[in-house]
C-alpha cells in the first residue's frame, strides 16, 4: 500500500505545476450544484473528485467503511469526521489509489471518471463543516507584543499571563462564511480619543486578521481532558481563516470583557480542509518557550507547521497587491496546546467546533498579519499601485489570503479564502 504523502506519486489527471492541490493533498470540502446537490468532495488539480459518486460505483466497497453512501450527500463534514480516523484515513488512501497514474480502475471507466470527476470553476464551494462552537486564540508573540506597544506599555507590551497560558475567547459561528462571501462593514460605537462621549456609525477601522483554523475530528464528554499527548488526535485538519475586525470598535468596548460587536460581524474560512496527515511532511518545531510551561502543556518534538502565509488587497476593479508574507511556524502556542489549554477545565469538544489561532505576525514588519500592525494603528499608510492608501480597509477592496506548505519538491496548498467588503448598513 502506497504511503499518500510520497512525493514520487504521480496522477492519471493533468496537475499543473504549482497546484495546490497535488495527488499528496487530497483535502475534502463540501460543494454543490444545480444537478447534484450538496456533495463531498476531494480536491485534485483543477478538479473536484465526488465522493458520493465515487461511493455509487463501488469504489469505496472492500474498504469495510461503517457508513452507507449518504454521509458523502451533507452539507458539512461533520458526519464524515465522525467516523472517525480510521475512516478518514482509509478513504484519502483509496482516493489516493484511484488517482495514482498506474491505476487503470477509475482512469479507464469512461463512465465512472466522467461522473465522479467535476472541474471546481464549475460548482459552488460551501462552508466545509458545520461548528457548534468557535474559539479564537491569540498565540502569535510577536502580534501580542506588537498590540502591546501600541495600547499600552512598550516595555512591558505582554500581559503577564500570556507567556503561561494561551489565550483565547469565545466567538460567533453563525457569522463564519466561506470564502467567497462578501462581509458587510459593521456599525457600532467608536470612541475618538479626544472625545466626550462615543458616537454610532461605520467603523473607520476595518481590519482583516491572517489565521489558520483546525477542525476538531474528535469530541470529549463534558468533564474530560485531553492530554497534550492524545491532543493531536483530536484534530482533523486546517483551513485559511480570516478573522474579520473593527479595531475601533474593539477597542472601545473590549474592557472588561473582551471582544464582542467589534469581532463577531463577520469571520471568513477556505472550503477546503487539509488534514493533519497530508501535512506530516511540514512539521517544524515551534519558538523556544521560557518560561517553560507547566507541565499540562509541556511537549517535545516538532508540534509547528510550516506553512508560507500570504494576504493580498484588491481595490474595487483593481488588481492584488500582496501586503505581508507570514507563516504558521511563527505561533508561540502549538495547537496541540490550545486544544489541551481548552479541554483542561471539562469544557467538552465537539466535532466540527473550529480554533482559529489568531493572528499570525513574524518579526518583519512584511510579516505582519493585520492592517493594525502593517500600517501602525494607521500612522504608516500603505501605498498601493493605483496610488491610493490604506490604513485600514476601504468598502469595495477584497482581501485574499493563501497559504501552502512547500518541501523537497513536495507542495501542499490551501487554496484561498476571499471576502470583499460591502458598505454599512443604514440604520
Amino acid at each position: 500500500m502506497a504511503n499518500p504523502n510520497n512525493p514520487a506519486l504521480r496522477s492519471w489527471i493533468d496537475i499543473p505545476p504549482h497546484s495546490d492541490f497535488p495527488i499528496q493533498n487530497l483535502p475534502f470540502g463540501v460543494f454543490t450544484t444545480e444537478e447534484r446537490g450538496t456533495r463531498v468532495g476531494v480536491a485534485i488539480g483543477e478538479y473536484v473528485l465526488d465522493l458520493y459518486a465515487v461511493s455509487q460505483f463501488g469504489f469505496f466497497r472492500g474498504l469495510d467503511l461503517p457508513t452507507e453512501p449518504k454521509v458523502f450527500r451533507r452539507r458539512s463534514l461533520n458526519s464524515f469526521i465522525r467516523l472517525g480516523r480510521p475512516v478518514w484515513r482509509a478513504v484519502r488512501q483509496r482516493v489516493s489509489e484511484l488517482l495514482r497514474h498506474d491505476n487503470p480502475e477509475l482512469r479507464d471507466h469512461e463512465e465512472a471518471m466522467r461522473t465522479c470527476l467535476i472541474r471546481q470553476r464549475d460548482v459552488q464551494m460551501l462552508r466545509p463543516v458545520k461548528p457548534q462552537n468557535y474559539t479564537d486564540f491569540y498565540s502569535s508573540i510577536e502580534h501580542a507584543t506588537n498590540v502591546g506597544i501600541m495600547f499600552r506599555d512598550p516595555a512591558n507590551a505582554l500581559l503577564p499571563n500570556w507567556k503561561w497560558i494561551p489565550i483565547g475567547y469565545h466567538g460567533r459561528i453563525s457569522s463564519i462564511v466561506v470564502s467567497g462571501t462578501d462581509i458587510r462593514r459593521p456599525n457600532g460605537q467608536r470612541k475618538a480619543p479626544d472625545a466626550a462621549v462615543p458616537t454610532f456609525g461605520p467603523s473607520q477601522q476595518l481590519d482583516f486578521e491572517l489565521e489558520v483554523a483546525f477542525v476538531v475530528g474528535q469530541g470529549t464528554k463534558l468533564g474530560d481532558t485531553v492530554p497534550i499527548g492524545q491532543a493531536e488526535d483530536h484534530i482533523f485538519g486546517l483551513a485559511l481563516f480570516n478573522d474579520w475586525s473593527a479595531r475601533d470598535l474593539q477597542s472601545w468596548e473590549y474592557v472588561p470583557l473582551g471582544p464582542f460587536l467589534g469581532k463577531n460581524f463577520g469571520s471568513s474560512i477556505s472550503p477546503w480542509v487539509v488534514t493533519l496527515d497530508a501535512l506530516e511532511p511540514f512539521r517544524v518545531a515551534g519558538p523556544a518557550q521560557d518560561p517553560a510551561p507547566l507541565p499540562y502543556l509541556h511537549q517535545t518534538g516538532q508540534h509547528n507547521l510550516d506553512i508560507n502565509l500570504e494576504v493580498c488587497l484588491a481595490p474595487a476593479g483593481g488588481p492584488e497587491t500582496t501586503i505581508c508574507r507570514s507563516n504558521f511556524k511563527y505561533m508561540y502556542w502549538s495547537m496541540a496546546q490550545q486544544l489541551t489549554h481548552h479541554a483542561s477545565n471539562g469544557c467538552n469538544l465537539e466535532v466540527g467546533d473550529l480554533y482559529a489561532s489568531g493572528t499570525i505576525s513574524g518579526q518583519s514588519p512584511d510579516s505582519f498579519g493585520s492592517m493594525l500592525e502593517l500600517t501602525w494603528r494607521g500612522t504608516k499608510p500603505l501605498t498601493l499601485p493605483d496610488g491610493s492608501q490604506r490604513k485600514f480597509i476601504q468598502d469595495g477592496d477584497a482581501v485574499i489570503m493563501r497559504g501552502y506548505c512547500e518541501r523537497n519538491g513536495l507542495r501542499i496548498g490551501f487554496g484561498e479564502v476571499r471576502g470583499t467588503v460591502l458598505p454599512a448598513s443604514e440604520l
